[in-house]
């Protein structure tokens, strides 16, 4: 992609692990397996397929509803769609390119921004699915309970419907008979919804300040819905509405805690080892055997003069007491030992 998806977040490396603004790792992010997310999509695809196949049949009851929706648009004082329509009426060529953009660019779209996120931001792919997932289904929802005929159909909106007139089109001249495509499902816009995801999604993933352009995707899809008369500007309203509480309830998810070189990842089955300090301290409060006072600071060859053994004997005396060390000297003792004695009253 271009400036326009600059990353916002921290950037993730190859093994899906994120760094910060300056290169530093922040944290470790899971990417899918490619085989489970490419069957999990290709499931709800067909889900939703099969589910939009249900709603055929209600003709009556989607035109009863296009009825509703008109009147409660015109109540509300909502602009017309022929206001839109009528802008693109004024060159073919531009009616053929809205033709072209709704009928190409919908799926291969999103499609291409998944796979993008998947890549390069797996957080913010994981969110972006849930959330769509989540859209898709609540739309489903509203297929299944609330068929609608689309402005197209209704004859007193008054609209051309331009992919029959100008071309191209996705769907079959007689709706009631479309086996590719259930035509009244109008309610909510999924065009007009996942474009919208679409730049939500890489206005969150990405940093640059021109991000914000992606918000003409939506923009250029609500014009193209509303202008080629396949949606009212309520189903475009509705699916707002419901991107709108997905994005409330389903948050991005976090990142573990990025790992040590040569340090793994995981939970810890037993605790960690002490560091060396810490044994030193348990050692000394339950009273290791420390170091005697007499030991030598430092290893000299030959043996201690008598002199230098007594000056590291701890000895308290006090005048005329008997306290002191009683050790007997060597009758023979003489010289700078006898003399250390002498002084300190040791010997009597």
């Amino acid at each position: 992609m271009n400036s326009l998806t600059e990353p916002a977040e921290p950037e993730p490396d190859t093994a899906g692990r994120e760094t910060d603004a300056v290169g530093h790792q922040a944290g470790v992010v899971a990417r899918p397996p490619l085989v489970r997310e490419l069957l999990l999509v290709v499931g709800l695809f067909l889900v939703y397929k099969f589910g939009r196949q249900l709603a055929n049949g209600h003709t009556g009851e989607a035109f009863h509803n296009a009825h509703r929706v008109w009147d409660l648009e015109r109540a509300a004082h909502l602009p017309g769609e022929g206001a839109v329509q009528h802008v693109l009426l004024h060159s073919e060529d531009l009616v053929h390119i809205a033709n072209t953009y709704y009928a190409t660019v919908h799926f291969p779209a999103t499609a291409v921004f998944l796979i993008w996120l998947y890549l390069h931001r797996p957080r913010h792919y994981i969110w972006t699915r849930r959330i769509i997932a989540a859209l898709t289904a609540a739309a489903l929802v509203l297929h299944l309970t609330f068929p609608l005929a689309p402005p197209r159909m209704l004859a007193a909106a008054h609209l051309v419907d331009t992919g029959q007139v100008y071309g191209p089109t996705v769907y079959g001249a007689t709706p009631q008979t479309d086996s590719m495509a259930n035509q009244f499902a109008a309610m909510p816009s999924l065009h007009f919804g996942w474009a919208l995801m679409v730049a939500v999604g890489l206005i969150a993933a990405t940093r640059s300040r021109l991000r914000w352009l992606w918000l003409l995707h939506p923009a250029l899809t609500l014009f193209v819905v509303v202008g080629t008369a396949n949606h009212y500007w309520l189903d475009t309203i509705v699916a707002t509405a419901l991107l709108g509480i997905a994005l409330a309830v389903i948050r991005l998810p976090g990142t573990t805690p990025a790992a040590k070189p040569g340090q793994s990842v995981g939970r810890r089955l037993l605790p960690a080892p002490r560091s060396a300090p810490s044994l030193m301290a348990t050692a000394e409060t339950m009273g290791a055997a420390l170091p005697a006072p007499w030991t030598p600071a430092h290893q000299r060859g030959g043996s201690l003069s008598a002199s230098e053994v007594l000056a590291r004997i701890p000895v308290s005396v006090t005048a005329g007491s008997a306290s002191a060390v009683d050790a007997p000297v060597p009758s023979g003792a003489t010289g700078p030992g006898r003399s250390a004695l002498t002084a300190t009253g040791a010997l009597r």
